[in-house]
């Protein structure tokens, strides 16, 4: 096969697949309108949980906005209780870190079961060879995220 060939099939491939993986998207960020959360909060509260003491910065390059604007996303979360600013244990006591609070904690757990809740209820009207066929596209798909 000519790579020309190869082309024009992962474009039509990326054409068929993009509309289905928003949509999924989409669905999946509806779930957290119960939970009264947004997607990017639900973000910045994951990004926060997995480094435990990150500074507004450094939130702020890993989410490619600005320092500022950052603040304040930080801001709301912290008057909602979901995150609380610590000072930095090593000595230097201008370093502020974030870290998730108990009760951030349980609405990730909320987020995680609703989506998970939604898509099993989704799955379980496939027929057993379409499940099969989903189980085995998870790798490559996962690998289409590289390093992220």
């Amino acid at each position: 096969m000519s790579n020309e060939a190869t082309v024009i099939n992962t474009v039509e491939l990326a054409n068929a697949l993009r509309p289905v993986l928003l949509k999924i998207n989409r669905e999946l960020r509806r779930e957290l309108h119960s939970i009264g959360v947004s997607a990017g909060q639900v973000s910045l509260l994951v990004q926060i949980r997995g480094n435990p003491g990150i500074g507004v910065s450094e939130l702020a390059e890993r989410e490619r906005m600005s320092a500022p604007g950052m603040s304040g996303h930080v801001e709301r979360l912290v008057k909602a209780g979901l995150v609380e600013r610590t000072r930095d244990e090593t000595g230097d006591r201008r370093r502020v870190g974030l870290t998730v609070t108990a009760e951030g904690h349980n609405v990730l757990r909320s987020v995680r079961s609703r989506r998970t809740a939604w898509l099993a209820s989704r799955l379980g009207d496939l027929e057993p060879d379409e499940l099969e066929r989903i189980e085995a596209a998870i790798e490559p798909l996962s690998q289409l995220l590289g390093s992220e």
